[in-house]
């Protein structure tokens, strides 16, 4: 994935205690998220969150459901060394690894996965990138496995509040390649990859959640 220019808004990100850097964002949706996984996350198997961030989503994730064995990976060191002093004490986290969830043969590496979630990126990605991000993940989860994808985007084509529109503007303006995304591209990408959409759930700050399985027995 190249590096690319986000406004000041796109990830507000401050220092906390032992090495944990804390997200606004990340501590207001973590109880939905919860509650989300809850009810469309397998009971047990493997768990992997691609573009993991501080680590505070994982590691409520992880204790919420303690009995999925998560796998944490994020691009920036100094994230994954948070995401690691987040988790340091689950014994259901592993320590975070490196991944560009935007390249071309990830999936070979993390083959299997019964669960993948992926938290607010793909409106700071292009449409190439969130495509090839959505190939891969269908391509490493099990069958059955499930995708769980949560962001900001466009619904019919349209931003639905002023904030998504002055958002989405900030991102346009820092850089044209990126953006919300609609909602029917992202379901129309993932039954082309073999992802059945089971639900598209309404979320709090406007955000939505696509729930999809992976066919195959």
């Amino acid at each position: 994935m190249s590096k690319r220019t986000l406004p000041s808004n796109a990830s507000v990100v401050s220092q906390g205690q032992d090495g944990r850097l804390v997200a606004p964002a990340a501590t207001r949706n973590a109880d939905a998220l919860c509650d989300l996984l809850k009810h469309w996350a397998p009971n047990t198997g493997s768990a992997l969150e691609i573009a993991s961030g501080t680590g505070q989503h994982v590691s409520a994730f992880a204790r919420s459901l303690p009995d999925l064995n998560w796998q944490p990976t994020e691009i920036e060191a100094a994230r994954r060394a948070s995401i690691d002093a987040y988790t340091t004490d689950l014994p259901n986290v592993a320590n975070a690894v490196t991944l560009d969830a935007t390249a071309r043969g990830w999936h070979e590496g993390f083959a299997g996965q019964n669960l993948i979630v992926l938290i607010n990126l793909v409106h700071l990605i292009s449409w190439p990138e969130a495509q090839v991000l959505i190939s891969e993940a269908a391509r490493a989860l099990a069958p059955q496995g499930r995708f769980i994808l949560y962001g900001p985007f466009k619904r019919l084509g349209q931003l639905t509040s002023d904030g998504d529109q002055r958002f989405h503007d900030a991102l346009v303006q820092q850089d044209p390649e990126i953006g919300y995304k609609d909602d029917r591209d992202i379901s129309n990408w993932m039954a082309a990859q073999s992802l059945s959409v089971l639900k598209i759930a309404e979320m709090p700050a406007n955000n939505l959640a696509f729930v999809a399985e992976k066919s195959g027995t």
